[in-house]
Order: C-alpha cells, then sequence, then structure tokens
C-alpha cells in the first residue's frame, strides 16, 4: 500500500509504485543506484516528494508520497526493539533541488532512531545531491548527528556510508547500556480548519516547543464546530489514526473553549492543547529576565482562568461527615480565588516594572536618544540583523521567537549620528490577546520608538501575509503612526527578478552584511528629517553646550559674535529643549 498524498495520482502510477514494494536490492548498497534513478523520475512526473524506507537486507518496506512533516510515518509500526537503531533507513526526496537535511529530517531520525536519513535533491529531472545524517555520541543528554555530504550522483560512499550505519548502532547501545538515553519527544497530531499555510507554521511553533509532527489534518470547514472543533465523524476517523501512530499530543490550530478541549481529549483519547497554550509554552521556555517571567505567567493565569468552568465536579471538595458538614467552598471556587490573587499580584509587580521602564525611556529622551525599534514577524530576522548593526552578540535561532525579551544595542549611523536600536519580540498570525495584554509593556518599545525599522523575511513564500500581520498588530497597539523604514532581509536566498511590495523597501541580507550601509544611510536621512531648524547665540561660558549641539545635532551655520557664537542647527526636540533649559538656569 502507498501511504500519504495520493490525491490526484493515476492508478496505473500508484500500480508501478507497488511493483516497487517487491524490489530487493543489494545489501552492500547504501542507495542503489536504480532505486536513486526511481524515486528522481517519480519525483518529477508527481512533482511531489516520494520518501522510502529501505531495510539492511535491501528490502524496500514502505513507500509514501508527502514529506516527512506532512504524511502519517508508516514506519512506527516496524520498530523492532526501541533499544537500538530501527533497522532500516529513510530516504526522501527534496523536489526544487535542495539536498540538504531540514531541521525536521534531523528530528525524526533521533525520535525515531533511523538505520540513517537520506535526502535527495531533484529539480529538472535529475539529481542535484545527496546528503545522509547518522546518530553520533551522546552530548547533553541527547544525540548529536554526523552529517555526510552532499554529494554528487554517482559519488556516494556506499561501503562507508554502510559501516556509518554500524558505527552509529554500537553507539546507540553504548549509550542504553550507560543509561545516557533520557529524550521522549512528543509525538504530536496538528489539526487545523484553516490553510495549509496556518498548519505550516503551527508545524514551526511545534518544532519550536520540541516536539515533532508526526501527521496534519486539515478539516475544510466554513466554522469550527462550538462543541468539538472538528465533527463527530472526523474526531472518530482521528481517533483511530492517534492508536495506530501511537500519537502522545493532539495541537490544534485556534484558541478553543475549555468545553471544546474536554470533548476532543474524550474523543481522540490524548491530550489536546490549542495554539495559544503552545505558544504560552515557547514564551514559557524562552523568557529569561524577571519581567519576561512575569509576563508569561500573567498570560498563562488569564489563560486558565475562564477554563476552570465546568471542572467542578472534578475539583469539588465539599465538606462531608462530622465537624465539616456545612456549604464549605468547592475546589473550583478556591482555584477561581487564587488565580484572580496571583493575577493581582502579577500585574501589581509589572506595574512597577513599567514604571521604571517610562523612566528610563524619559532618561533617554532627556538625553537626545533616539530610538530604533527592529519589528517584525517572528523568525524574520531581526536578531541576526541587529547583531550586524550594532556588532551584537543577541542570540540567534533558526526558530520563531527567538528572541523574547526587548534588546537593546546602540548603532553608529553615518553623519556622526548614533541610534539606540531596539529588537523586540516577533509577531504572528492568531497572537494570544493574552500575550498582547501581558507583554504589552515590551511591545511598548515599539509604540513609543521615534522610529520603526518593519523586517520582513523575503524568502518566505507567506511574506505578504505575514507583513499584513505586522501592520495589524502595529495598529492594535498605536503605533501605526510612527516614521518606517521597510526591509526585505534574506535576499541571498531570493531569485534575482523577485518582487516586493513596497517597491521603495530595502533589499539586505543580514546574514551576508548586504544592504546594511544603505539601510544606516536611509536612518540617518530619516532620523535629520525629525529635527527641526533651530538658532541659537551661545554665550562663551557656555561651550559644553555647543559641543553637545555639534553631538546630537547637525550645525549649518556657525558665527562668532560679541556676545557669544550664534548657531544655526538641525535638533531634535529632546536636545533643542535641554539647551534652552541649560541657557535660562544660567540666563
Amino acid at each position: 500500500m502507498i501511504h500519504g498524498n495520493i490525491t490526484g495520482i493515476r492508478q496505473s502510477v500508484l500500480d508501478e509504485l507497488e511493483r516497487l514494494l517487491d524490489a530487493e536490492f543489494g545489501r552492500e548498497q547504501f542507495l542503489p543506484d536504480r532505486l536513486l534513478s526511481l524515486l528522481v523520475r517519480y519525483t518529477d512526473l508527481l512533482n511531489r516528494e516520494m520518501l522510502v524506507y529501505l531495510s539492511r537486507d535491501g528490502e524496500v518496506l514502505e513507500i509514501a508520497i508527502g514529506s516527512i512533516g506532512s504524511i502519517a510515518l508508516p514506519e512506527l509500526h516496524l520498530r523492532r526493539n526501541p533499544d537500538r537503531l530501527s533497522g532500516f533507513r529513510c530516504i526522501h526526496t527534496h523536489p526544487g533541488g535542495d539536498a540538504r537535511l531540514s531541521s525536521v529530517d534531523l528530528q525524526a531520525l533521533r525520535l525515531l532512531r533511523f538505520d540513517a536519513m537520506c535526502a535527495v535533491g531533484v529539480a529538472d529531472g535529475l539529481c542535484t545531491g545527496i546528503a545522509a545524517a547518522f546518530l553520533g555520541e551522546m552530548e547533553y543528554d541527547n544525540f548529536s548527528i554526523v552529517m555526510k555530504g552532499p554529494v554528487k550522483p554517482g559519488r556516494i560512499p556506499q561501503q562507508l556510508w554502510m559501516r556509518e550505519i554500524e558505527v552509529s548502532e554500537e553507539r546507540v547501545q553504548k549509550a542504553i547500556q550507560e543509561g545516557g538515553i533520557v529524550e521522549e519527544v512528543e509525538k504530536v497530531m496538528l489539526i487545523s480548519t484553516d490553510s495549509e499555510d496556518s498548519l505550516e507554521e503551527l508545524a514551526g511553533l511545534t518544532e519550536t516547543a520540541g516536539a515533532m509532527v508526526i501527521t496534519r489534518v486539515l478539516q475544510n470547514r466554513q466554522r469550527p464546530d462550538p462543541s468539538m472543533y472538528i465533527g463527530t465523524g472526523k474526531a472518530e476517523e482521528l481517533a483511530l489514526t492517534c492508536q495506530a501512530l501511537e500519537i502522545d499530543l493532539a495541537i490544534i490550530d485556534d484558541e478553543l473553549s475549555g468545553h471544546q478541549q474536554r470533548n476532543l481529549e474524550a474523543a481522540l483519547g490524548v491530550r489536546v492543547i490549542d495554539r495559544t497554550q503552545l505558544i504560552l509554552d515557547i514564551f514559557a521556555q524562552r523568557a529569561q529576565s524577571a519581567e519576561g517571567k512575569l509576563q508569561v505567567e500573567l498570560a498563562q493565569m488569564k489563560y486558565r482562568l475562564p477554563r476552570l468552568a465546568g471542572q467542578g465536579t472534578a475539583l469539588s471538595r465539599l465538606g462531608g461527615g462530622i465537624g465539616t458538614r456545612g456549604p464549605g467552598e468547592t475546589q473550583l471556587e478556591v482555584d477561581r480565588r487564587r488565580i484572580h490573587h496571583r493575577i493581582d499580584d502579577l500585574e501589581g509587580e509589572l506595574a512597577e516594572v513599567k514604571k521604571h521602564r517610562e523612566l528610563r525611556r524619559a532618561r533617554r529622551a532627556k538625553e537626545g536618544q533616539v530610538t530604533v525599534a527592529l519589528v517584525g514577524y517572528t523568525n524574520a530576522g531581526k536578531s541576526t540583523l541587529l547583531n550586524a548593526l550594532a556588532d551584537a552578540d543577541q542570540l540567534v535561532e533558526d526558530k520563531l521567537f527567538a528572541t523574547l525579551d526587548p534588546v537593546m544595542r546602540q548603532v553608529a549611523l553615518p553623519e556622526n549620528r548614533t541610534c539606540l536600536m531596539v529588537d523586540t519580540v516577533g509577531f504572528i498570525r492568531k497572537l494570544p490577546h493574552q500575550l498582547v495584554d501581558a507583554f504589552r509593556s515590551t511591545l511598548e518599545e515599539a509604540v513609543f520608538a521615534d522610529l520603526l525599522v518593519v523586517v520582513s523575511d523575503a524568502a518566505s513564500p507567506y511574506y505578504a501575509q505575514q507583513r499584513a500581520t505586522v501592520f495589524q498588530v502595529l495598529n492594535d497597539l498605536g503605533a501605526a503612526d510612527r516614521p518606517i523604514i521597510e526591509v526585505m532581509n534574506k535576499v541571498d536566498a531570493l531569485k534575482p527578478d523577485a518582487v516586493f511590495d513596497p517597491p521603495d523597501a530595502l533589499l539586505i541580507s543580514a546574514r551576508e552584511g548586504r544592504g546594511l550601509e544603505a539601510l544606516k544611510a536611509r536612518i540617518a536621512k530619516l532620523i535629520g528629517t525629525m529635527r527641526r531648524p533651530v538658532e541659537f547665540v551661545i554665550p562663551y561660558r557656555l561651550g559644553n553646550l555647543l559641543s553637545l549641539i555639534h553631538e546630537k545635532g547637525q550645525v549649518l551655520e556657525e558665527e562668532y559674535l560679541a556676545e557669544g557664537t550664534r548657531v544655526k542647527c538641525l535638533l531634535d526636540a529632546a536636545t533643542e529643549e535641554r539647551v534652552r533649559r541649560e541657557m535660562g538656569r544660567t540666563g
């Protein structure tokens, strides 16, 4: 049986693929030439990923159509011994020509302990390269990855890669004997009534949280079912899928009511969380500062409070027996009261943090510091851009929400100018309102910034939707009226003829340093336009003010008079106010 996405494929093609299940290949070859040519041929014919499971005896065990992250993995029931390698290798194709192994590929290798994970790049009917990965030594309670390739067709070191499987087996057995294997990755089913794009983003969030997507389900509905999100019949069907694939967790691509969540858990027989819970979990993992941790806990409490309803029977602890009779207080009421008190405490603590943030902001304004906020969709490359512009060392990961706490760095600009650049938390579609409320003080860095640099991932096929989301969030925060510079990042991964909206957006590659000088120049120019022309006569005894004007502003004219230096310059409001205050104080 052929698994995966077989919709629209002719029966004759499926029959050909079925015959491949009877094929046998030599034991000494990691990827036999004949199998490689067949995979390339069908990938080009169907324009879909092909996936084959090949045993150490050269037997084709399973065939699937679709990517590892989008099909149910049929090999789960083939694992003979969970304390060893699986006994077969996963070989799959990448239409588009990229032979590199993805993070999802490597996660599957660790979780399912394949003999090896192999990717074949296919473009224009030809193989562009072959890469393989094997489990390595234990590092920090997890298997490291040994990468091989990509290599060109005909250059596969067949015997060496087969030997690598034996070495990998020895590493696994050694780790088991030493009791070093502690990793347990949750196997996840994703469920959505939205779109494939939304499911793809949910898969990225799931990977960031440290789980593995085994299968995805998209049910086309005009609106979610009010009692179970999906229909009863679909829930019964998915319950069987959860059993067959040993699913640990179902993640729903929307925010569920407590009623919907409980009904789904009962129907599917596995734990169920929604998109909001998933994002809250990621934020809880990544919060580093005291403020960030307070904000996450507040969001979690506000999410949990309305979902206590309906749990009274399970949580009730009414008094009973001698000395305990009376109305008492249900555990539900106790939980509600405690959560309300904790929310009040957290909001009080965050209010104090907000006061300190406002004081720092006011101090920066008095000192004439111009603040530039980097805003954009999560994983658009804001932290990489900050590192490149400020020569900083902010954490950079190819994961969603790699940056949670705001980070500020001084950036030197042309014309002897500087600015304070702020890297903010990334935006996302369906951003939970609990997070917007809890992180409002952090997001205010964008609201009160003098200038916004909106960073978009130009290489993302969804950049237009992501850009629209960013501007929607900015509008909701009341920051849409700020001066804005738009940049399209990651242009190193683009085709030369790519066209973007708006047409005046700067094209940059923060990773390669392309376009950064142009970005600095535009920031400096825009800051210059934010200053207004003023004229002072600075007494000679206040030469420090003249130095301040040269440092913070742009001098247009300078003339030495009997009473002092007449200077015509461009100054921002904060510096102008400081000069006038100092002159009035000594006047």
